[in-house]
């Protein structure tokens, strides 16, 4: 037998023995799902079962390349630092592993347990030694065990030294207890060691914690870290940064030359680029510095030396740096033999590991040499067998805390997969994934990837490059999963954690990973709280294992074989809501999904002709006796089989009894509502179960779903035996269910419901951050989809007419009699219209325009004119989107126009407003400030610049449009081409409408452009479907706004939202302060030249990725800050501004922060917190800083502390949970803060950043609105000031919120454009109709902001016209019924006021909506 193959054959039997032997099971891989009867099931969420003896196997797999360094050590003679194998590498029994594993508060975030990491010599063993102190802080625990091992080997062996250590995580500095004993224990210590210190606020604390003590040192080791960190460095004479002249001077230069690169403006072009490099060099210095003379080359020759100690990780390497740093730099150690201590033995930097395998291999060829021909015949693994790579974490494996990964590599194997695991020293994990598990065309070699360190591919915890994990990544073409271990909470504060993952981890090893494209963000290890070790999650590591192979499975399965089930959702629950999702025509959607798959080769039998068949078989069951209201109900599950096929059935008596229940149900069997078409099921999500309260799931502690709800998804799983999953639409129930916010357990209801199942999403591209919600909930892969073409909202009816008699005034506006006898009648028209209520000091009908100055007539006409353009202008929605029909080449020409106002200057690119009034001698911000003013002149040059940029644009997209009116290849015209033609087709354009306009200044906004229209019109949603479906990589692509970033475009991308470091960005904070002065400017004017002392801000998640961050710098403008980039460039630092420069009172915010904002923003929350506090302990005038002022009053109101009042009184969730900087994530309970808060507010603000989304929309606008609740809480009474900013176009706007809920209302309610096309959009467009006229009705109940004409005109255009009345009535009767209802609630809260024979004939349309629904014919 050969030595590998006995090798092998031992590390089994140490498996076996402990308890953890490799099972293969058959090779033919079938769908995998999880047990409906496990031990699992018994044991309580996050039980620990197995993990003791799944980290002590790992520890054991160990043995065997421990004694060969220990052997190899011998054999050199070397001073070997030696260990207790057992004590190295086996936890002391159950008890060492569990210790520690307790406490966590109901915050569940990282608690102190420094006692645990401290050692200390006994009194015997500091007789006759000198004594010496080491401190260390790292950002992960695994060196905690070796290093203990390394001090207590040294003090208990004789020698000249004994030594005392102490260690700290670095998230533990956060709390100030732990602050201050580090601060107390550097006092008297000798070395000091930190290593990976990249959160930018913990890496200043702590060099102001190392700083005073750094002279007193004899050592400080800083490995890599943020600049200012590594500049501690204290080494005898050795300086990393500051080394010149002799032969360290190029290597110091080297040094220089990347750190500068780190700290340039521009993010670096690798990630960790500093870091890695700095390894790069280190690895070749030692030996040749050992031949160098001078004290520099010897001290940067032991700091080398210890650098390559600690990335060996074992005791040995760790007692060996100690030793020599101790030998050769610590006061009164003379007696350490430093050159007789071993050299560092180091792992390659880069390998092939498994566990059982007898070396770690540098080539795959030799890795499947092994593999192949000695391991996969003895664990019975198929060579045939999916083939999943796992990306590691070199420290881990060195320091033999890597329990977790074994765990992993034996669950895999258990089920007959293979694997290839890789690792690297760097930060750069695509090089070992390019070099290892990729084909030579860059093609994976493995059928699905993981990434078991959670970082990001390229660059690690310091920073990121996605564009060249993008990049290599897409090449890959494989499923990439990155799972997070439990970094800064120990397994039970993160059991106990409502919240789940630790905020600071969600950023650095959730966000950074999405944007390279990552998915399904498991947790897979915990951390034990008293040694340090990694803990492998079984149940965690299980799911894992079977969402790999699932996707894997995607990849070998024949299509014709595959089952996809669709679901589409119903809120409000109800049949008129059935397909909801935004902006999206559901069923035509699915039915052109349905026919592609077929001719990709899917069983898909019997579909529908056409979208309306297919949704008349979803809506209507023809066994139905009773009503047309019944969905088709495809399945009917008995209560012994959910109970049997649903592992977590019995948990869901506590709030819904016994089942059936009473939801999708008959009384006796459970109802799963849909229609099978083959292998394709397209099923009705059941609703919440709480419909008055559907966020209640999200956040009660004990509430859980339904049992219909779990039946749904049992069937889908163990009956339907689904092979994917596809969530249509945005957005359904399954993410929002209860559960940790990030981080799931084995406990929380999506990780239950969605299971082992791959999970596909169709989500709206401008809502990044509830997608980011069903990504990290219910694992979903997101595929982005467009939002309807926008087009002008125009004029119509009395706006048209009043159009109309501006353009005839423009034409006599110098005849007396004439002109003014226009402006009375624009005033007779404008009032008719309701303009008077957005015009200030509109004269009355009965004022003669005859008796005053031309000049006050234009002021009249031109306000007007303003209002009628603003109107017009609107970007406007039409209609519904369907997947894979992408834009007109006229529908493009809109999102072009919109594109081209902005200013891109990143790109040196110019708007187009801005080119052409330079054209005219203007400024365009002083045109538009005149416009926004009312000045006639330059109201009328924003109307011929805005109609000047719709035919540049027209013409451009015209040269490549074909005979269908679509674009399917851009067509640029050549330099020559355009010169001999008189110039490029859009500056033609422009001079035909008077502008004349340089084509080299035109040049690079239109080349941009056909870029963009490039990207508009690209079919992109179904094909990336289907490469999903296939198992391969869907390309990451951000979010939000396609005006803002165009690099949303194309759609169809896996989309993510943005790195949380990164804002607000500098353009954000320019806007920001535009919107800061208008929004003044404004409340001075309505409030007699006074400032609001406080303002209730809502900060909302997906506004502020869109606009990246423009209200967090809006919020930090009032309160008079600016946000300062740290020293890799990242947004996590703050500075007043003084208050000579900022020039007015601080104004104190009252922010109310969405749920989705508290998840995705967590650091840019202790921002602001940071912001505020610093504002609070401010020494300045209180009349000059109302922050301070209102801190002062409710410290002495309620007795707190000014710090305490500010941290809760300022960042408080719609719950009144208050969030702090100084304990990220964590929530107290501050509601009585609150309303303090809140009694002291003058003005409620909220921001809209897009014409997709405005304020009647959605209900979350008007939900999270403060002004009732101000004006209730208020001691006078008073009702605060509301108001808007909207940014939608270059030109930002603040309104009041009346005036912005009228703006809505006739671009979109009013407006026929709006209600014709939606009409077309039959059953859907109804319902879209119907959302938007009760979240109308919304503003009335928040802010009573709903002016009666808006209930008035609506009622007449939807329900006096027979015409529309009897179409929304075909189509879909029950949203009709809906709208009856708003009307009808509206005028009984006394919010509208009508006549009798509209409140009639409202009860008479109601009535006409039952018999429809309930198939009363009175006609028959």
């Amino acid at each position: 037998m050969s030595g590998q193959n006995q090798a092998s054959l031992m590390a089994s039997a140490a498996m076996t023995e402990a308890g953890l032997a490799f099972v293969a099971q058959p090779s033919s891989m079938p769908q995998i799902r999880r047990p409906t009867h496990s031990s699992a099931q018994s044991r309580p969420e996050g039980s620990n079962g197995s993990l003791s003896q799944a980290a002590m196997g790992g520890s054991l797999l160990g043995l065997t390349a421990m004694s060969r360094r220990q052997k190899r050590a011998k054999r050199a003679g070397l001073r070997v630092a030696t260990a207790d194998v057992k004590t190295l590498n086996a936890p002391d029994g159950e008890d060492e592993m569990m210790a520690g594993v307790s406490g966590g508060a109901m915050g569940g975030y990282t608690q102190s347990n420094v006692a645990s990491r401290r050692v200390v010599p006994t009194e015997a063993q500091q007789k006759g030694r000198k004594y010496v102190k080491v401190v260390y802080v790292v950002l992960e625990s695994q060196y905690q065990s070796a290093m203990t091992t390394a001090i207590k080997q040294i003090n208990k062996t004789p020698g000249p030294v004994c030594m005392e250590c102490v260690g700290y995580l670095l998230e533990e500095i956060r709390s100030e207890a732990s602050e201050a004993e580090l601060a107390k224990d550097m006092q008297d210590a000798n070395i000091f060691i930190c290593s990976l210190i990249f959160v930018q606020e913990l890496a200043e604390k702590l060099v102001k914690i190392v700083e005073p003590c750094r002279d007193q040192l004899d050592a400080c080791l800083c490995f890599p870290s943020m600049p200012e960190v590594m500049k501690q460095n204290k080494l005898g004479t050795f300086d990393l940064t500051q080394i010149a002249g002799g032969p360290l001077g190029n290597f110091a230069q080297q040094v220089k030359d990347l750190r500068q690169k780190s700290l340039s403006k521009s993010k670096p072009t690798t990630g960790g680029n500093f870091q890695d490099s700095l390894l790069k060099l280190v690895r070749t210095l030692p030996k040749v510095l050992k031949f160098l003379p001078g004290d520099q080359a010897k001290d940067a020759r032991t700091f080398v030396l210890s650098l390559q100690h600690w990335l060996g990780g074992t005791p040995e390497n760790l007692e060996a740096m100690l030793l020599r740093v101790a030998g050769g730099y610590v006061k009164g150690v003379e007696e350490i033999d430093t050159e007789s201590l071993m050299d560092p033995v180091v792992l390659p930097d880069m390998g092939i590991w498994h566990p059982l395998a007898p070396q770690i291999f540098d080539t795959m060829a030799d890795y499947r040499e092994w593999y192949d021909k000695v391991h996969c015949p003895a664990a019975g693994l198929a060579v045939d067998a999916p083939t999943i790579g796992l990306v590691l974490q070199k420290s881990h494996i060195a320091t033999k805390d890597d329990g977790h990964y074994v765990g992993m590599v034996q669950e895999l194997e258990r089920r007959g997969a293979r694997v290839a695991c890789t690792y690297t020293g760097g930060l750069d994990f695509s090089v070992p994934v390019q070099d290892f598990l990729s084909l030579p065309s860059g093609e994976g070699a493995v059928d699905a990837l993981v990434n078991l360190t959670g970082f990001s591919l390229v660059g690690g915890p310091a920073s990121q490059d996605a564009k060249k994990a993008k990049e290599v990544l897409m090449r890959f073409n494989r499923p990439y999963l990155v799972s997070v271990p439990l970094v800064f909470q120990s397994f039970t504060e993160w059991q106990n954690s409502q919240l789940g993952l630790h905020p600071v981890q969600v950023a650095l090893q959730v966000s950074l990973p999405e944007i390279d494209g990552a998915i399904e963000p498991l947790i897979f290890s915990g951390r034990d709280g008293t040694s340090g070790r990694s803990i492998p999650m079984q149940d965690r590591i299980s799911s894992l294992a079977t969402r790999s192979l699932n996707w894997a499975n995607l990849r070998r399965k024949p299509n014709s074989e595959k089952k996809l089930s669709i679901c589409v959702f119903q809120f409000p629950p109800d049949k008129g809501n059935v397909g909801t999702a935004a902006y999206l025509d559901v069923f035509g959607s699915i039915h052109a999904v349905m026919k592609e798959l077929k001719s990709q080769g899917y069983t898909v039998d019997d579909i529908p002709e056409d979208a309306q068949g297919l949704q008349k078989s979803i809506l209507e069951d023809p066994e139905a006796s009773m009503s047309m209201s019944d969905l088709n109900v495809a399945y009917r599950m008995s209560v012994n089989e959910y109970e049997t096929l649903c592992p977590f059935a019995h948990d869901l008596r506590e709030n819904w009894g016994p089942p059936p229940g009473e939801l999708n149900t008959d009384g006796q069997d459970m109802l799963i509502y849909g229609k099978q078409f083959g292998n394709v099921f397209i099923g009705v999500q059941p609703t919440f179960g709480y419909e008055g309260d559907p966020m209640r799931l999200l956040f009660a502690k004990s509430a859980s779903p339904h049992h219909g709800f779990a039946a749904f998804y049992t069937y889908l799983e163990f009956i339907f035996k689904a092979d994917a999953l596809l969530h249509f639409g945005t957005h359904g129930s399954l993410e929002f269910m209860p559960g940790k916010q990030v981080g799931m357990s084995g406990g929380c209801y999506p990780d239950r419901l969605i299971s082992v199942l791959p999970n596909i999403y169709y989500y709206a591209a401008n809502n990044p951050s509830e997608a980011t919600i069903a990504k990290r909930r219910s694992y979903a892969s997101t595929i982005s989809y467009l939002t309807p073409p926008a087009e002008n909202a125009g004029l119509y009816k009395g706006l048209k007419e009043l159009s109309d008699l501006v353009k005839s005034y423009q034409g006599l506006r110098e005849n007396e009699q004439r002109g003014a006898s226009i402006v009375n009648s624009i005033i007779a028209t404008a009032r008719q219209c309701n303009l008077d209520k957005d015009i200030d000091n509109l004269p009355s009908e009965e004022d003669d325009m005859a008796k005053v100055t031309m000049e006050q007539r234009d002021d009249v006409v031109g306000k007007v004119y303003r209002l009628l353009m603003e109107i017009e202008s609107r970007a406007l929605p039409m209609g519904l989107h369907q997947v894979g029909v992408p834009p007109t080449a006229a529908e493009s020409v809109a999102t072009l126009v919109n594109i081209a106002q902005l200013d891109r200057p990143e790109m040196g690119i110019r708007s187009l407003p801005r080119i052409i009034a330079e054209t005219q001698g203007k400024d365009i911000e002083a045109v538009y400030k005149g416009n926004n003013e009312g000045n006639l002149e330059d109201v009328a040059l924003i109307q011929q610049i805005t109609e000047a940029s719709r035919k540049a644009v027209g013409a451009l997209v015209a040269q490549s449009t074909n005979e269908e009116g679509r674009v399917s290849e851009v067509n640029p015209f050549g330099d020559i081409f355009n010169f001999f033609m008189g110039g490029s087709p859009y500056k033609k354009a422009l001079e035909e409408v008077g502008f004349d306009c340089p084509d080299d200044q035109l040049k690079p906004l239109f080349e941009y452009l056909q870029v963009c229209l490039g990207e508009v019109v690209r079919n992109n949603e179904v094909p990336s479907l289907i490469k999903a479906l296939d198992g391969n990589f869907i390309e990451p692509g951000p979010g939000g706004d396609p005006i803002r970033n165009p690099d949303v475009l194309p759609t169809g991308k896996n989309m993510h939202a943005l790195d949380p470091n990164s804002i607000p960005t500098k353009a954000a904070c320019d806007v920001a302060l535009v919107v800061v002065e208008r929004l003044l400017d404004s409340l001075k004017e309505q409030q007699g030249g006074e400032l609001p002392e406080s303002i209730a801000f809502t900060l909302w998640g997906t506004d502020n990725i869109k606009t990246y961050g423009e209200s967090l710098a809006q919020v930090l403008a009032l309160v008079g800050a600016r946000p300062v980039p740290d020293s890799l460039g990242r947004v996590n630092k703050v500075q007043l501004i003084p208050l000579e420069q900022l020039g007015r009172p601080r104004i104190d915010v009252v922010c109310n922060c969405s749920g989705v904002f508290r998840d995705l923003f967590i650091n840019q929350m202790n921002l602001l917190d940071r912001a505020i506090k610093e504002a609070a302990e401010a020494d300045e005038p209180l009349e000059m800083n109302f922050v301070r002022k209102h801190a002062m009053e409710q410290a002495e109101e309620l007795n707190i502390s000014l710090r305490q009042d500010q941290l809760q009184e300022q960042f408080v969730t719609r719950k009144g949970f208050a969030l702090s900087s100084d304990a990220p994530g964590e929530l107290q309970e501050a509601s009585s803060l609150f309303k303090s808060a809140l009694q002291k507010v003058d003005v409620t603000f909220q921001n809209l950043d897009s014409s997709e989304i405005s304020l009647t929309d959605v209900s979350h606008y008007f939900d999270n609105d403060p002004t009732k609740v101000v004006s209730n809480l208020r001691k006078d009474g008073k009702k605060p000031a509301s108001l808007i900013a909207d940014t939608t176009t270059a030109n930002a706007q603040v309104r009041s919120l009346s005036a912005q809920v009228r703006l809505d209302s006739r671009t979109k309610l009013l407006n026929p454009k709006f209600y014709e096309a939606n009409l077309k959009g039959g059953y859907e467009g109804v319902r879209e109709i119907s959302k938007r006229m009760r979240f109308t009705f919304g503003w009335s109940t928040t802010a009573d902001a709903v002016d009666n004409f808006v209930y008035e005109d609506c009622n007449t255009t939807y329900i006096q016209d027979e015409e529309i009345k009897n179409k929304m009535l075909e189509a879909n009767p029950d949203a009709l019924r809906d709208m009856v209802e708003t009307f009808l609630e509206a005028n009984a809260k006394g919010y509208w006021d009508t006549s009798e024979d509209n409140l009639e004939k409202l009860k008479e349309v109601y009535q006409e909506c039952e018999d429809r629904i309930e198939g009363v014919d009175f006609t028959a």
